[in-house]
């Protein structure tokens, strides 16, 4: 390798930590990117959507968290780019003027530069490919228990957008040093970024770390006003990441226990029992199998069944069920809008679990819109979400201009029910409907339940009760058998947390970008302040003198940028949060622990330059 060509990798070598740095920054940037468009496909929502995993309702209220989530960390991307690269080409422009000054043209310096550029960019660009689809591989494990290729055609669309921001505002410094003469771009104000040089004025002995940390701030304005928009932007984004899917996750975990039950046990014959632990299971993106005959006769259970679960020893209700799989239809109904008679909804058609239950005897309350199903209403229904969504939605490209499950009806054969109310269920993966069991074994001709499920005390020995129920009912049939049903809803609400905090965790890329912008910073600062450390050192000052002037600066810094954050990360989320979020003091504290956690880290991690710097010779300082 000639000389010329070797020059770049050697200039990039020599800088180790600066330009380890910048490859560190950009790779997490573009790593963030990319897992996050990945992931946002495996839970259905996004260009690259894989349908059947969760509720089209709480795919609605993902797709929110993740349009923020995914704007805020583009956004925090660009900057980080726009910032690490701009300050490591700004580095170079001492490097410059001393190669100019030896003779050298400007087009083959700015030649070398622009190669470094090219090469750091293309190394960190492709890292960065690698840790996206490395997050993805082991974020689909651990959430979603095996791995499938997700739309690889994001990759060239990240890379390149994020190589052409990088080359984009590393040119703009190699271009403004191309004008420069050897003495200016051999001056601090273009190396340090400095608003003006200033002279080396003694500074007072009261509170000398402060005073240092301020002038240091003052003579650098427009980098100070940088850091302070990039980590104001992080904090946002970890603040809504953070805070909100805390709060989400509760919330949502909460409404699916609300309509599964906890504790719950299922008795029926051996087939019904397994095509419903499969139905729960669809949740997770689980195959339903085979076509199924629910209407099946030889399914169904006699009444003596439930009376005798019912006297068994904490057993403290019996929720007797007919499960059907059956075409309905949506009825319209009408509303005047401005005098004007308006019709509300159409006549769309689609298949339903449909689950006939006692309303008086049912496990909870199903409905987390509108209400539940009362024991006087024969004719009420409530839906699940993904029918709401699928059968009841405004669609303007069919003229459907208004449409509201609650304002409308359901009809499931001949017979119409009112929508009285909307639920997130797991069951079927929200494609549900809930009537009365009586109207429904009516309108079927069915005349006997062909499920149970079955409510025990918290406080029991809940072996011991199932094994003794399932002794119960051999004795009345040997075909039944009893579904311990928690272990599958336990998999479930753990799916569900599991995608949160995976969402949770996309912010950490640009959390220790941030923190290595931050580092890169403190080291241009420290290295400015080189010289008067090493005066103040040798007039009798102490090592510790360095860090703490790091330390007032890095505070300063963090906390405003903290302030600005937390601020309009807490209206964001209060705007996107769901209706009747779960917040409890508990929750306050994880998440102040998590937003302190990080600003505690990042401070710690900012400290490493002056650290270093003050454990160097006073000769070397002054050098």
């Amino acid at each position: 390798m000639s000389s010329g060509a070797g020059f770049p990798i050697n200039d990039l070598l020599r800088r180790r930590l600066q330009t380890g740095l910048v490859v560190v920054t950009l790779t997490l940037s573009v790593a963030s990117t990319l897992f996050l468009l990945l992931f946002s496909g495996r839970v259905g929502v996004g260009l690259s959507a894989s349908f059947g995993v969760f509720t089209l309702g709480l795919t609605s209220v993902f797709g929110q968290f993740l349009l923020f989530i995914g704007i805020l960390v583009f956004l925090v991307g660009v900057i980080l780019t726009s910032f690490i690269v701009q300050l490591m080409m700004v580095q170079r422009t001492r490097d410059f003027g001393l190669i100019k000054a030896a003779g050298c043209p400007n087009s083959l310096v700015g030649g070398y530069f622009m190669v470094e550029l090219l090469i750091v960019t293309g190394v960190s660009c492709v890292l960065g490919l690698g840790g996206g689809f490395l997050g993805d591989f082991v974020a689909s494990y651990v959430v979603f228990g095996g791995y499938v290729l997700g739309a690889w055609g994001f990759a060239p669309v990240v890379f390149f957008s994020f190589f052409g921001l990088a080359v984009f505002f590393g040119l703009q410094p190699i271009l403004k040093a191309t004008k420069m003469t050897a003495f200016e771009a051999l001056s601090d104000v273009n190396y340090y970024g400095l608003v003006f040089e200033g002279g080396k004025k003694t500074l007072a002995r009261s509170v000398l770390s402060w005073r240092m940390a301020s002038r240091s701030m003052v003579r650098r304005i427009s980098s100070v006003a940088r850091i302070v928009i990039l980590l104001s932007v992080v904090f946002v984004l970890l603040t809504i990441s953070v805070a909100g899917g805390i709060i989400a996750m509760d919330t949502t975990v909460q409404w699916v226990e609300k309509t599964s039950g906890t504790g719950t046990v299922g008795v029926a014959f051996g087939d019904m029992g397994r095509q419903y632990e499969r139905l729960l299971t669809r949740f997770r993106g689980m195959p339903l199998g085979d076509d199924f005959d629910y209407a099946d006769m030889n399914l169904g259970l006699p009444s003596v069944v439930a009376q005798q679960l019912g006297d068994v020893l904490g057993v403290v209700g019996v929720d007797s069920r007919l499960v059907l799989y059956m075409d309905v239809s949506e009825v319209s109904n009408y509303t005047a809008l401005n005098g004007v008679r308006t019709v509300i909804g159409s006549q769309r058609e689609g298949v339903s679990l449909i689950v006939g239950l006692e309303p008086q005897n049912m496990g909870g309350n199903f409905s987390s819109k509108g209400q539940s199903l009362s024991a006087e209403g024969p004719l009420e229904a409530v839906i699940g979400d993904s029918i709401a969504q699928t059968m009841y939605y405004r669609d303007n490209a069919k003229e459907i201009w208004m449409s509201d499950p609650l304002q409308q009806s359901i009809r499931i054969k001949n017979e119409v029910f009112k929508i009285v109310g909307v639920c997130i269920d797991p069951i079927n993966n929200g494609y549900v409907t809930y009537v009365p069991r009586e109207t429904l074994m009516n309108v079927t001709g069915l005349s006997q339940p062909n499920l149970l499920l079955v409510t025990l005390e918290d406080s029991v020995n809940r072996p011991e009760v199932i094994a003794q129920m399932r002794a119960l009912v051999k004795a009345l049939d040997s075909e039944l058998e009893v579904f311990d049903l928690e272990p599958v809803m336990a998999a479930n609400e753990a799916f569900l947390g599991a995608s949160w905090q995976t969402i949770m965790f996309i912010p950490l890329f640009s959390l220790a970008s941030a923190a290595v912008c931050l580092v890169s910073y403190m080291m241009l600062v420290v290295d400015e302040q080189r010289q008067e450390f090493g005066v103040l050192r040798a007039v009798g000052a102490r090592p510790i003198i360095i860090v703490k002037s790091a330390m007032f600066e890095s505070a300063i810094v963090l906390l405003s940028s903290m302030g600005i954050g937390l601020s309009f990360g807490v209206i964001i989320t209060l705007m996107i949060l769901m209706t009747d979020p779960l917040v409890s003091v508990s929750t306050i504290v994880l998440i102040g622990g998590w937003l302190g956690s990080a600003l505690g880290v990042m401070f710690l991690v900012s400290l490493y330059p002056a650290v270093r710097l003050s454990k160097m010779s006073i000769l070397k300082l002054g050098s």
